[in-house]
C-alpha cells in the first residue's frame, strides 16, 4: 500500500504514505506530550503541516491539493494517537476555528512614495478578493513582530525597521481584533516576492481614491472594472487611511462619497439637452404675469389686474401683507414718500404655504429629461 485513502464529504483524496510520514514527523509526532493533549494547539500544527504540504508537494505534482478539512482527515487517520479522536474530528475542527477567530491578527498598510497608492495582496484560496498582508499572532509574540513576520512571508518585503509601534489602525471584524501598522513612502518600483507558495497569488498597488468607502460605492467597478465586493477586507480601513494621508499630504485629494447632485446629473447626462417644453411654458407664464416691471431698480411681481383663473392663484407662493386691515395696493406704495417705504411695503410677504413647501423630486427629474 503506497497511499492513504480517506473518504470525506463524498470525495476521495489520496496522499502518498511517504508524504504523510514526512509531514507528520515534522509537525505532529514529535510534539511535546502536553501539546498533544491540547486539540486546539494540535490543529494549529495541522494547519502548518497543510501549508507545508501545499508549498512543497503540490507544486511539483507529487500530490493533489486539498482543503484543510480533507487534509486533517488524512492526519487523524495516519497518526496513531489521533485515531481515537477520528470520530469527533469535525467537532474538534469547529472548536479550533472558533478559537482561531478570536486570535488577534496583525499586518501592515504599505503606502507608496506620494501616499496615493496602497499595496494589497491576493490569496490563492480567495482569488476574488484583495486584502492587506497580515496574519495571526503566535503565542507570546509581540504585535509588531507578528506584523513584520507576516508581511515578510506574504510579500518578501522587510518592514521591521520601518514600523512605528504607535502608528497603526485597529478595528474589530466579527469579534476579531485586526491591527495594521502604517508604513509610508515605499517606492512603487519595489519588487515583492511572496516567500510562501500557494498562499499569496499576487501583490499589487491600488489607488486609494479608487477603493470603495462603503458597500454601495461602485467606484472600483467604474475605474478598475473590479467589484467593490473584492475589497470587503479593505473596506473597514479606507476612510481612516484617507484621513491619515490627508494629515500628512494635503495635496492628495480624495472624493467625498455621496449621491450625485441635480447639477451633476444635469451636467453629466443632459449637456446637450434643452429644458423640457413644460418647464419653458411655466417660465413664460411666470414672465407674462410678472409686474410691475421695475420700481427704482427692483423687479416687481404683479399683485392685481390678473384675474385669469384660480390656477394662477394656486401657483402664487407669496401674498402681500395687509396694511391697517386693508389689502395692500401697489398704487398706494407708489404714493409713499421714500423708496425704502415703497420697497418695504411692496415686498414684505407672508408665506404660510412656502414654509411647508417640499420639493417633488420626481417632478424635478421629469423636467430634466
Amino acid at each position: 500500500m503506497t497511499s492513504s485513502a480517506v473518504v470525506s464529504k463524498n470525495h476521495v483524496h489520496s496522499i502518498p504514505l511517504y508524504i504523510l510520514d514526512d509531514i507528520c514527523s515534522r509537525f505532529i509526532i514529535n510534539l511535546p506530550k502536553e501539546e498533544r493533549a491540547d486539540m486546539v494547539r494540535l490543529c494549529f500544527q495541522i494547519e502548518l503541516a497543510h501549508w507545508f504540504y501545499l508549498d512543497n508537494y503540490c507544486t511539483n505534482d507529487a500530490a493533489n491539493p486539498c482543503g484543510i478539512t480533507q487534509f486533517a482527515a488524512h492526519i487523524f487517520q495516519h497518526v496513531p494517537f489521533l485515531q481515537e479522536h477520528n470520530s469527533r474530528m469535525d467537532e474538534i475542527l469547529d472548536t479550533w476555528r472558533q478559537y482561531k477567530q478570536s486570535v488577534p491578527t496583525y499586518g501592515a498598510i504599505i503606502l507608496d512614495s506620494d501616499l496615493s497608492h496602497v499595496l494589497l495582496v491576493q490569496s490563492y484560496w480567495t482569488k476574488a478578493s484583495w486584502g492587506f498582508p497580515k496574519g495571526k499572532v503566535n503565542e507570546d509574540e509581540e504585535p509588531w513582530t507578528c506584523a513584520a513576520r507576516e508581511v515578510l512571508e506574504e510579500t518578501g518585503f522587510n518592514i521591521s525597521h520601518l514600523i512605528n509601534k504607535q502608528d497603526y489602525i485597529e478595528t474589530s471584524i466579527h469579534d476579531q481584533i485586526v491591527r495594521l501598522y502604517i508604513i509610508g513612502y515605499v517606492s512603487r518600483d519595489t519588487k515583492f516576492q511572496p516567500r510562501t507558495r500557494n498562499e499569496i497569488k499576487a501583490c499589487e498597488w491600488f489607488p486609494i481614491a479608487d477603493l470603495p468607502a462603503n458597500r454601495k460605492d461602485m467606484t472600483p467597478k467604474v475605474k478598475m472594472g473590479v467589484s467593490p465586493n473584492a475589497f470587503f477586507m479593505v473596506l473597514p480601513f479606507v476612510k481612516r487611511i484617507r484621513r491619515w494621508v490627508a494629515e500628512r499630504n494635503p495635496k492628495v485629494f480624495f472624493r467625498r462619497t455621496r449621491h450625485k447632485s441635480m447639477g451633476e446629473i444635469e451636467s453629466n447626462n443632459s449637456k446637450n439637452k434643452t429644458i423640457s417644453q413644460g418647464l419653458q411654458n411655466e417660465i413664460q407664464e411666470y414672465q407674462q404675469n410678472a409686474g410691475p416691471p421695475c420700481i427704482n431698480g427692483h423687479n416687481g411681481v404683479k399683485l392685481n389686474g390678473n384675474k385669469k383663473s384660480g390656477k394662477m392663484a394656486k401657483r402664487q407662493l407669496f401674498t402681500p401683507q395687509n396694511v391697517n386691515g386693508t389689502p395692500f395696493s401697489p398704487v398706494q406704495s407708489l404714493s409713499s414718500n421714500t423708496d425704502d417705504d415703497i420697497y418695504s411695503r411692496y415686498f414684505n410677504f407672508n408665506s404660510p404655504s412656502w414654509s411647508n413647501f417640499k420639493f417633488d423630486r420626481r417632478a424635478i427629474l421629469e423636467c430634466l429629461t
